[in-house]
């Protein structure tokens, strides 16, 4: 289990993040969080890869907009997480993002985020050189910014039953980026890595974390 604590980015800003792990482990994680804040289930995710040996913190993005956020995956919890997440300047989440990095230095870092984390995760491969690694799950604006030039190794991962994120989108990504790796998951949809959600696949999560894991293993080191 971890402990919330406070971090400040470049710009002055206070907010809270989710610190787990093993403070002398010799990799560190910043995982950002889906629309619903660090919730329940984000800290779970803290806590399960710290469990593989990582020092991991999750910033609490909403804090921009309103502190304290913690969202269940509801109608109404969507609703109110992307209102959220619209009155956040893009520029504002990489200040956090980079603070929680900094808080993990010296340490060689990667980033793994979720939803719209996986997009902001995109975004610290190719707009920081905060990170040595970035794995992004399900991130619904990366084809969007798929000009983008990563600044580290990238791995990607989708489910093929997404109704937000297209597998044309998908499709897009790899052709400009051929040498990411770009993973689909047959019969998962949306937030499949999510046990909270109706769309949580066991199977897909099992394999995108080993995934995940062996990437970062192989990327994070001195």
């Amino acid at each position: 289990m971890g402990d919330m604590i406070e971090l400040t980015a470049a710009c002055g800003h206070k907010f809270q993040a989710y610190l787990a792990g093993d403070p002398m482990a010799a990799r560190g994680l910043v995982v950002v969080q889906e629309i619903f804040g660090v919730n329940r289930h984000m800290r779970q995710v803290c806590d399960e890869l710290a469990g593989y040996g990582y020092q991991v913190v999750s910033p609490a993005l909403f804090d921009r907009a309103e502190r304290g956020v913690e969202l269940d995956y509801t109608e109404t919890g969507i609703e109110r997480g992307l209102k959220l997440r619209a009155a956040i300047d893009e520029a504002a989440v990489l200040r956090d993002i980079e603070a929680a990095a900094a808080r993990l230095a010296p340490r060689p870092t990667g980033i793994i985020g979720y939803c719209w984390g996986g997009t902001i995760a995109w975004y610290g491969a190719t707009r920081s050189h905060a990170f040595k690694a970035a794995c992004g799950w399900y991130g619904g604006g990366i084809a969007a910014a798929r000009d983008e030039t990563p600044h580290c190794p990238v791995e990607l991962h989708f489910g093929a039953e997404d109704k937000g994120i297209p597998l044309t989108d998908v499709e897009a990504i790899k052709k400009r980026h051929p040498n990411i790796a770009v993973y689909i998951y047959e019969g998962a949809g949306h937030g499949f890595g999510c046990e909270a959600r109706a769309s949580f696949h066991s199977r897909a999560n099992e394999i995108a974390l080993h995934r995940s894991l062996a990437f970062f293993a192989e990327h994070l080191v001195a």
